[in-house]
């Protein structure tokens, strides 16, 4: 498995042990919801399908202009497998979500685009 698996850096953020698989199909589906929200915004690939194995530079690339979708998806999926129980955190958690959407929006609308071959 690789070392830049994004279910795996998920589950240790979350405090799960890498070889504990019973919440497995729950954390993808809360990745693929927040990768499909950035997907929107314009990062990564729109055709990705992510399972176990699909990695950070499956979905960014090698670059680090990116690099903060990796605390959204963790922010996005905390909130929705394990959200706090004190509303004031949740409150903070949701706003730190919005700031990274609005800023990944930001860099997504100013990376350059490929421009198609006139032939």
């Amino acid at each position: 498995m690789s070392e830049d698996n994004i279910l795996q850096d998920i589950k240790q953020v979350l405090g799960i042990e890498a070889s504990d698989a019973s919440y497995d199909t729950d954390l993808l589906m809360h990745i693929s919801t927040a990768i499909s929200v950035l997907t929107q915004l314009g990062i990564g690939p729109a055709d990705l399908l992510v399972d176990k194995d699909t990695t950070w530079e499956n979905f960014i690339g090698s670059t680090s202009r990116y690099i903060s979708a990796k605390s959204y998806i963790y922010l996005k999926v905390r909130i929705l497998f394990d959200p706090p129980t004190s509303g004031f955190v949740l409150d903070a958690w949701k706003s730190h979500a919005s700031e990274l959407e609005w800023r990944l929006n930001i860099l997504a609308e100013s990376a350059p685009k490929e421009v198609p071959l006139p032939w």
